[in-house]
């Protein structure tokens, strides 16, 4: 059984760093691409960024500069470098991991993160 889990969420003031990981376990085949997503209250789940297994990332605007996006392929895991947070960074984190397992591709993700920019 495949499980995709988020850790690393949290309070932080503003301008402070968070550092999120996100591990894919289980019989996994290949990973295509795994990201992070955020969903605020009141707003749709949106892009932060995300890795393909080609190498190819892919970074919101909105966090471009300030978030980093990185993996070790040799553990299915994904980070994401937080730094100079701002109170608009308040959501829920989701990790998404497409991939190939147990014969079929689909998208899998883990229950999310809180992080809260607060003073």
């Amino acid at each position: 059984q495949v499980q995709v889990v988020e850790s690393g969420g949290g309070l932080v003031q503003p301008g402070g760093s968070l550092r999120l990981s996100c591990a894919a376990s289980g019989n996994i085949f290949h990973i295509y691409v795994m990201g992070w997503y955020r969903q605020a209250p009141g707003k749709q789940r949106e892009l932060v960024a995300l890795f393909t297994s080609g190498g190819i990332t892919n970074i919101a605007d909105s966090v471009k500069g300030r978030f980093t996006i990185s993996r070790d392929n040799a553990k299915n895991t994904v980070y994401l470098q937080m730094n100079s947070v701002k109170p608009e960074d308040t959501a829920v984190y989701y990790c998404k991991a497409d991939l190939y397992a147990q014969g079929s591709r689909r998208d899998y993700w883990g229950q999310g993160t809180q992080v809260t920019v607060s003073s």
